[in-house]
Order: structure tokens, then C-alpha cells, then sequence
């Protein structure tokens, strides 16, 4: 029997699919097996994921890698679906500086305005003048609390600000009821002599003043100009606990403002368009400039050095100069991204809008032929670059049982987004576009404010659960999960993700219905939007409803819920639409590799 492999190079995964053909043509598939995907799709290093996926396949049917006749590569054109984060607002600001954060115990309530004064320079304060108080950890609470005491009766002490997490510790011991604010870091950034709001709210509530840049000005005496700069200060207090204020009269604080920038289209026409226009009208500039040669941006801006970034990074890892890197396609999404507040003590962010661009890249020169060359000369077997990546998926879409021609597909992966419509007389109408899943956890890191990358890949791929008690979990759906044996404690009151098998606790202290909120937001700006993109360029007249089916392959489609919002959203256009099963056994897994096989077969 010849033993012929498919391999399907993607953007995150690599897939091949193993098939034998007996000397009287007949036909089996064997195996299949799935490999992360080793550097840039379409680049040397994919030689490395390619030889593990290969000898996990052929170990299935118990055979060495020399036993292979034929290795059949995708044409897979070196694409980057980069990403990137682009603000949209410019942030100005002078005259203040400001801490502003959330911490679980803070204590008293109420807002309170004085001079800051130093705790170990308390005795140096004058009576009747009303003083807000900073101590450092290196003070007890006991001894706070016994310094506070010692100076309350001749001095107007309006509230405190603690390094240490102990605002309740000390509240209990003193003589007076003030608001308290605690577990401020950066305490030692303080400047001593300058006048000060802080604000603790009541237990279940939001603080008010603070989080209003009318309210600042009321406590601070600002004026008009100077109630416009605090305005970003305001907006990243809305929602905490407690907040501190400080004003520094001679403040120099100023940032250089880096303009957003314009996208110029080079299509059918030159189209230019701002990026603060928003993510609609950069999307319908794309479609009015027709056919795309390439895409560039205003030099010195945001958007301008964010696309010359990207084409760097390919020009690096294609080895081609830069006059043959080429942006084909975008898909741009509105967003908001944290932005760090100038002048700011503990590094504070606001959140601002923003535009999430995914950008698909392509070189003039396709290095799939060397991909070839170094499998055959280190694996000692025939390799060939076959079809293009769309057909392929389309032809091993067809062994999805209950599908027939005319046959549309949707090839979601991490990358890019591929659709494709195979006609009864043979004809296939193709598109490649930029933004899958990807940029899916980007959105979700960036709104959530995720430190990790990881975390924002998890929260995008598993349904959630809230721990509330040693017993029980809400659930994302509402409702309850019981176990008979205890949870693990570390869970109780947390976020968790329901991977297969585990638990995975989120550690940011985020709200479920939140998260919620953000991930489902997050797919369907990407994969609803991108799919309906796709779909309406390989349609017949571009029309949807000339449509009869559309099956779902690729990574993305094996998502939890990605597929059922594809369903909702081309149901209105009457298209049958759901999950593919290749080969009726592998899911949405494996066509391209599949197809890769078919083919092989019609070209014989």
C-alpha cells in the first residue's frame, strides 16, 4: 500500500492526515494527528511541527516516517494575522497627580480635603489646618493608631492613607471616625505640603466625588481648564471603593501626544481614512477602494508605525526586502484599552476608546517550495506544494455526511478567516481575510485588563463558574452545579474556568457576568462580523441568500459557542449552517489535510 500524507500548515496549528492507496486504487484514510504550528506560518521553521504531527500519525498506524511515499503541503502564502492596539483618545494631563485603586478593607466612609502630612512629621503639623495623614508600613498599627491619637485633639486630622492592609485595624483604635484609605504601594511617592481628597464609600457602594470630574474640582478647587485635564483621572476612579486625589499646583506633567493617524487603501482607488473615524467606516473604506494592493499608514502616527511594525516583523522572518511585503487585508474592531495616566503615582491606567486591527500580510515570493525541499532532503520522501488552502478545505468539508454541492465553507482558524464556495460544475470562488481567534484574546486581555495572554486564551475557550461555597458553583448560564465532595478552598468566592478534568481560577478580581459580557462582545466583533465578510465575497452576485449551506471547519469551530452565533446570524438569511465533521469522524478538524488527500486522488 502507498502512504501518502496531507499536512494543513496553519497560523496556530499544524494537521496532517495519513491515506493509503492499495495498487488497485482503492482508497483508505488511516490516520490523523495535530501539532502546534513552529514559527510564522508558511516559514522554514515550520519544518520542526510538520515532522512531529507526521510522526505522531504514522505512530498510529505503527509505521516509520520512511514509510511514507508522498508529503502533499498546502499552498500556504507566509500570512501574518498580526494584531495590534492602537488608541484612539489623547490623554493630557497637568496640574495633578493621583492614586487611585480598589482595596478590599478600606475603613470609615465619607470624603475629606486637607494639607498631606507625613505621619513621622505629625508633630510638626498647626492647629486649624485641616491635614490628611500618610503613614508607611514601617509603622504598626498600634503605633499609628497611638501617634494619631496623641495629636486628635489639637490638630484637624481629616483622614489617613496607610501603606499596610490594616484601615479596619487602626479605624478600631482611634479616637476619631475618618475615612481611611489602605494598601497604597507607592505611599513613598506622596508629596508631603499638597492638598489632598480622599474618598471611602459605604460598604456595597461606589465612591461619587472622586469619580466625577466635578466632584474633584468641588474638593480641590480647580478651575474650568484644569476640571477638563482630571477629567481621565475621574473616569479611572468610576467604580472603586476608594480613591486619593492630589493636587500639585506647579505640576509639569505633560505627554507627547502621538496623532492616531490615517489608513490609506490602495485598491481599485486610493481611499484615506482617519483611524478615530472608528472601526465601521475603516471597514467600509476597505470595501469601497475594491481589489487591495497593499495598505500603509500616515507616517509618525499610531496606525502609521503600527502597519510598518507589522511589515517589518514579515520582511524578518520571510527574508524579503520590504519593497515585496504587502498588507492584503485588515479587520479593524472597536475596543477600549487601558491607557496609562501621566503623572499618575502608582502606574493607574483609564480606560479609552480604541480600534484592534488584525493585518494580513504577504510576501511577492512563496517560500512553500523550500518548505518542501528541506522535508524531502531531512525525511528522505517525496514533498510537493498541491492546492491552495480554501479548495483543499473545501474538498474535505465534502465528507461531512449530509452535505451536498453547491457547498460553502467557512475555514476559521487563529489566524485568518478562509470561505470558499464549491460549485456542481467544479468552480470554486476563494477569500483570505485577516482576524480569527487571534485577535479574539487580544480584545479580551485588553478590555479585561489581563496580564497574561494565557488567561485571555482560556477565558476565550471554556465556560465559567463562580465558586459560593465549598459545595456549589453558579454558573455562567445561571445555573447551580453541586458537588458531594468539598471544592478546593482556594476557589471559594473566585471566577473559574471549567476546563476539561480542572478547574482554572482567574486571579483577577473581575465579575463573571463581566467577563461574560467582554468574551461573547469580543466574538462576535471577529468571527460574526469577518464570517458574514468572507461569505458575502465568495457568494453568487455577492448575495447571501444564494447560499443554500455553509459548513464550519477550522480551530475556532470546535468553540463552545462561536458556532451557534454563526447559526443565529445566517439563519436570517435562511442558510443552513453548523459544525463540519470530516470524514464523519474528525470533527471540524483536519479538511484542509483531508482535502489535500482527495486531491491527490482527482489528479491521478
Amino acid at each position: 500500500m502507498k502512504l501518502i500524507a496531507g499536512v494543513d500548515i496553519g497560523n496556530s496549528t499544524t494537521e496532517v492526515c495519513i491515506g493509503g492507496v492499495e495498487d488497485n486504487g482503492t482508497f483508505h484514510f488511516l490516520s490523523s494527528a495535530a501539532r502546534m504550528t513552529t514559527g510564522t506560518k508558511g516559514t522554514l521553521p515550520n519544518v520542526h511541527g510538520i515532522k512531529a504531527a507526521l510522526l505522531e500519525a504514522m505512530d498510529k498506524i505503527r509505521q516509520p516516517l520512511s514509510a511514507l511515499d508522498l508529503v502533499r503541503l498546502n499552498e500556504a502564502a507566509p500570512v501574518i494575522g498580526d494584531t495590534a492596539m492602537e488608541t484612539i483618545t489623547e490623554t493630557i494631563i497637568t496640574e495633578s497627580s493621583m492614586i487611585g485603586h480598589n482595596p478590599s478593607t478600606p475603613a470609615g466612609a465619607g470624603e475629606a480635603v486637607g494639607e498631606l502630612l507625613l505621619l513621622e512629621n505629625i508633630w510638626k503639623g498647626k492647629p486649624g489646618v485641616p491635614y490628611i495623614v500618610a503613614a508607611a508600613n514601617k509603622f504598626s498599627y498600634e503605633e499609628v493608631a497611638a501617634r494619631m491619637n496623641q495629636h486628635i485633639p489639637e490638630l484637624d486630622i481629616r483622614g489617613l492613607i496607610l501603606q499596610a492592609d490594616e484601615a479596619v485595624l487602626v479605624e478600631n483604635r482611634l479616637n476619631k471616625a475618618i475615612p481611611i484609605v489602605d494598601e497604597v504601594r507607592h505611599i513613598t511617592k506622596i508629596p508631603e505640603g499638597k492638598l489632598a481628597a480622599i474618598e471611602v464609600a459605604l460598604p456595597g457602594t461606589t465612591i461619587r466625588m472622586l469619580s466625577n470630574p466635578y466632584g474633584i474640582a468641588t474638593l480641590l478647587g480647580l478651575d474650568a481648564e484644569e476640571t477638563r485635564a482630571v477629567t481621565p483621572i475621574a473616569k479611572s476612579l468610576v467604580g472603586k471603593r476608594s480613591a486619593v486625589v492630589i493636587k500639585t499646583p506647579h505640576g509639569n506633567i505633560r505627554e507627547n501626544v502621538l496623532p492616531a493617524g490615517e489608513i490609506t487603501f490602495h485598491g481599485d482607488r486610493d481611499i484615506h481614512i482617519n483611524i478615530d473615524a472608528g472601526a465601521d467606516d475603516i471597514m467600509t473604506a476597505l470595501q469601497d477602494a475594491g481589489e487591495i494592493r497593499d495598505i500603509d499608514g500616515q507616517p509618525n502616527t499610531n496606525v502609521g508605525n503600527m502597519l510598518t511594525r507589522i511589515k517589518t516583523s514579515m520582511a524578518d522572518v520571510a527574508q524579503a526586502h520590504g519593497e515585496n511585503i504587502r498588507i492584503t487585508d485588515i479587520l479593524a474592531v472597536d475596543t477600549l484599552a487601558p491607557v496609562e495616566i501621566s503623572g499618575s503615582l502608582a502606574g493607574e491606567t483609564c480606560m479609552e476608546k480604541a480600534v484592534g486591527i488584525a493585518a494580513m500580510v504577504k510576501t511577492q515570493h512563496l517560500p512553500m517550495q523550500q518548505i518542501a525541499e528541506r522535508l524531502e532532503k531531512e525525511l528522505h520522501v517525496k514533498a510537493v506544494v498541491a492546492g491552495v488552502e480554501a479548495v483543499m478545505a473545501s474538498l474535505g468539508a465534502m465528507t461531512t455526511p449530509g452535505t451536498k454541492l453547491p457547498l460553502a465553507i467557512l475555514d476559521m482558524g487563529g489566524g485568518s478567516t478562509d470561505a470558499a464556495v464549491l460549485e456542481p460544475d467544479g468552480s470554486v470562488r476563494t477569500t483570505h481575510q485577516a482576524g480569527a481567534g487571534e485577535l479574539v484574546s487580544m480584545l479580551i486581555q485588553t478590555e479585561l485588563g489581563l496580564h497574561s495572554r494565557v488567561t485571555a486564551e482560556q477565558i476565550k475557550k471554556y465556560p465559567m463558574g463562580k465558586v459560593e461555597s465549598l459545595f456549589h458553583m453558579r454558573l455562567e448560564n445561571g445555573a447551580m452545579q453541586f458537588f458531594e465532595e468539598s471544592i478546593d478552598p482556594r476557589y471559594y468566592g473566585h471566577v473559574v474556568l471549567l476546563a476539561p478534568g480542572e478547574m482554572l481560577k482567574v486571579e483577577e478580581d473581575i465579575p463573571m457576568e463581566r467577563i461574560l459580557e467582554v468574551r461573547r462582545d469580543a466574538k462576535k466583533k471577529v468571527f460574526v462580523r469577518n464570517a458574514l465578510r468572507a461569505l458575502r465575497t465568495v457568494a453568487p452576485e455577492h448575495d447571501l441568500r444564494k447560499i443554500p449551506n455553509v459548513v464550519l471547519v477550522g480551530g475556532s469551530a470546535e468553540d463552545f459557542e462561536i458556532p451557534e452565533m454563526l447559526m443565529e446570524a445566517l439563519s436570517e438569511y435562511r442558510i443552513v449552517c453548523g459544525r463540519g465533521n470530516i470524514r464523519g469522524c474528525a470533527g471540524p478538524r483536519n479538511a484542509v489535510a483531508t482535502g489535500l488527500l482527495l486531491s491527490y486522488l482527482s489528479d491521478r
